[in-house]
């Protein structure tokens, strides 16, 4: 499948699906950084820069499973915020002057034109990308490899993309379609399309959890969202940034309570077990946290609340 064929094999979809979550999408950014789509933080010795992706329309009552009645719809109307909730879209760069690390690369131009802007605010944060040493992918929903390719090339020719064994091994089975959410079996087309010209270029390597991946970098298991979402645990000169892919879409909603899921888990009770694991630590130790799609730039720190957890975000 082409990636046209697979954007209008999405408009096909029914409204709760992921893909026309996507398509009807809507950039809504705010201040200087998300203006310029980049953000640069010092972190230790080494820089670590937030990419933006875009935004797109997360529909939450279509998309979103209380684990109370009500509890949604009640978080959305506290914040003042319609049930077409604008979500980003956001990559990382660790830069530590002698590797560049990518985490995650966007969507590309598979899931419409709010989208796959990770490349463009790279270049514009002063990276070229043959400059890329290495990929990590946090789980291969297409929001997250889909900038890896551009017209069945290699957006970065000189990077290795990791991927956990067990995410690749799962999305390569098409015998595992039945085993997750009509929201995301475009997976089964978009994994292929994205890792294979870095596969015939032997570009592609599987790590599992706990696994030295880069400099001060430790891969982190986080199941439930897809078979091996992972983490990626940042430690330089006494900090951490724990990079911690989709344990939150809708923060509104799922800081308040971690029981909170979207159908675009593969394992709903997993997925709940990992966010309170996440939530725990991170309000516990206070370190860093950066998020796929909590606002641009999706950094910021977890604070425990009398019922659920909050999120500072770092200023811009």
């Amino acid at each position: 499948m082409t990636p046209s064929s697979l954007i209008r094999s999405c408009s096909l979809r029914a409204a709760t699906t992921f893909c026309l979550a996507m398509a009807t999408a809507s950039v809504a950014h705010a201040g200087d950084a998300a203006s310029a789509g980049f953000l640069k933080m010092p972190f230790g010795e080494i820089t670590v820069v937030a990419l933006s992706d875009g935004s797109f329309t997360l529909p939450a009552s279509k998309l979103m499973i209380d684990a109370h009645k009500g509890e949604v719809r009640d978080a959305l109307a506290k914040e003042h915020l319609g049930d077409d909730v604008p979500t980003s879209v956001n990559a990382f760069l660790i830069d530590t002057g002698d590797k560049r690390i990518l985490i995650d690369t966007g969507s590309g131009v598979l899931l419409g034109p709010t989208l796959g802007q990770v490349n463009q605010h790279l270049q514009a944060a002063g990276y070229r990308p043959d400059q890329i040493d290495e990929i990590l992918i946090t789980h291969l929903h297409a929001d997250h490899v889909g900038g890896l390719v551009d017209r069945g090339r290699m957006v970065y020719p000189n990077a290795t993309v990791r991927v956990d064994a067990r995410e690749k091994a799962f999305w390569e089975n098409r015998g595992n379609l039945d085993k997750v959410d009509g929201s995301v079996k475009n997976t089964f087309e978009a994994v292929p399309m994205a890792l294979g010209p870095y596969e015939a270029a032997g570009h592609v390597r599987t790590f599992t959890a706990g696994e030295h991946v880069g400099p001060g970098i430790t891969a982190v298991s986080e199941p439930g969202h897809t078979e091996g979402h992972s983490g990626f645990r940042v430690e330089n000169g006494g900090e951490v940034l724990l990079v911690w892919g989709d344990v939150i879409h809708l923060a509104v909603a799922q800081f308040p309570d971690p029981k909170v899921t979207i159908h675009f888990d593969s394992k709903p009770a997993d997925a709940v077990k990992t966010r309170e694991k996440a939530l725990s630590a991170a309000s516990a130790s206070r370190y860093r946290v950066a998020g796929a799609h909590i606002a641009f730039p999706g950094i910021g720190t977890v604070g425990k609340a009398a019922s659920g957890y909050t999120w500072t975000p770092i200023a811009p």
